[in-house]
């Protein structure tokens, strides 16, 4: 077996310190270190080199020119694969990988139960109004609790934008635990599908009318940017809480705001954001049933060791010339192909 002759590089940080094992691992494999701050002389001939690029999944984490686009891609020729830390990959164009025959994956449903576990947290802690006698407990004396009655979760009804991976198990435990009804819009699966998932599939407009409780769970593509806006805040019900755990610029904050501040809706738990975190003052930050996270839905101990097995699992596929199973574009198949065979002398299958 030849030595560090597969070269992978990773930007900043990894999910998890066991990616670095499973790879060092291998005698065949290289692995390389680059930061936000790293000089061009530095990160410049890493990337040139690289493989694998293994980055992360927050883009305002990562300084703009390691952002892959076309410009990236020109300067890393023998680039083969794109992996992402997480479920997400919004600093990585993948039209412009498509083109260029580079392979992108991501790490989906690593970290389902842990986002989907902070969904569900969210919507018990706004509905009981947790947030919100905590906040008036830490300024106020002498609180009457029955200005903070809440709701039960019960018996009531979620709608699930999103039936992937993370949505799936929100359903699974709405439903089995709360009794819950489960509405669900997701154009990429039929109703069938839909239902085995534990959703009723339903169209968008429909779903945002009946919920009490509406959670986004897919992921940010051309067709979900601002899928939430205005028009859809106007459509939930007065008593209904807006849940996110998915990715910003899904639902317009500016609308969202709107729709708080005129009381169409109970109020937000917010864990994503368009830019991240968002500042202390945050004109959402400033609501007292809004519940906000720093996009840590999916940031657990369990959840970023699985995220980091996985990454490597996959990165080793592509190496030894396997197909991954979490190919974000398989249309790049036949073109990566024929650059695989060049760099490395075999056919991947």
């Amino acid at each position: 077996m030849s030595v560090n002759n597969k070269r992978v590089v990773y930007s900043n940080y990894l999910a998890n310190p066991i990616y670095i094992d499973i790879l060092k691992a291998r005698p065949d494999v290289r692995l390389d270190r680059i930061e936000n701050g790293s000089p061009e002389d530095v990160y410049g001939p890493l990337l040139g080199a690289a493989h694998v690029y293994q980055v992360g999944a927050a883009r305002d984490e990562l300084a703009p020119h390691f952002h892959v686009d076309a410009a990236f891609l020109k300067r890393t020729p023998n680039l083969l694969l794109v992996s992402s830390n997480g479920a997400g990959f919004d600093p990585v164009d993948v039209e412009a990988c498509t083109e260029a025959g580079v392979v992108v994956v991501n790490q989906s449903g690593g970290n389902a139960h842990s986002v989907a576990e902070h969904a569900l947290a969210m919507m018990l802690t706004l509905s009981k109004r947790i947030i919100q006698s905590d906040r008036r407990l830490r300024r106020e004396r002498d609180v009457n609790r029955n200005d903070l009655v809440g709701n039960e979760v019960e018996g009531k009804t979620v709608g699930i934008i999103g039936l992937g991976n993370v949505g799936r198990r929100i359903a699974a435990l709405c439903k089995g635990l709360l009794g819950m009804t489960v509405l669900a819009y997701d154009p990429y699966l039929s109703a069938e599908v839909m239902a085995e998932r534990g959703g009723e599939k339903v169209e968008l407009d429909e779903l945002l009318r009946r919920a009490d409780f509406v959670s986004i769970s897919c992921p940010l593509n051309k067709g979900s940017r601002n899928l939430i806006s205005t028009r859809e805040f106007a459509l939930m019900q007065p008593h209904a809480y807006f849940i996110t755990t998915a990715r910003g610029f899904i639902h317009d904050e500016d609308a969202l705001l709107q729709a708080l501040r005129d009381k169409r809706i109970a109020g937000a738990g917010l864990d994503v954001w368009s830019k991240e975190p968002p500042p202390p003052e945050h004109p959402l930050l400033q609501f007292d049933n809004v519940l906000a996270s720093p996009h840590t839905a999916g940031v657990t101990i369990e959840a970023r060791q699985n995220m980091g097995r996985i990454a490597a699992e996959q990165v080793l596929d592509v190496l030894d010339g396997k197909r991954p199973p979490r190919i974000i574009n398989p249309e790049a198949w036949p073109r990566y192909a024929e650059r695989f065979k060049q760099a490395f002398g075999v056919t991947p299958g």
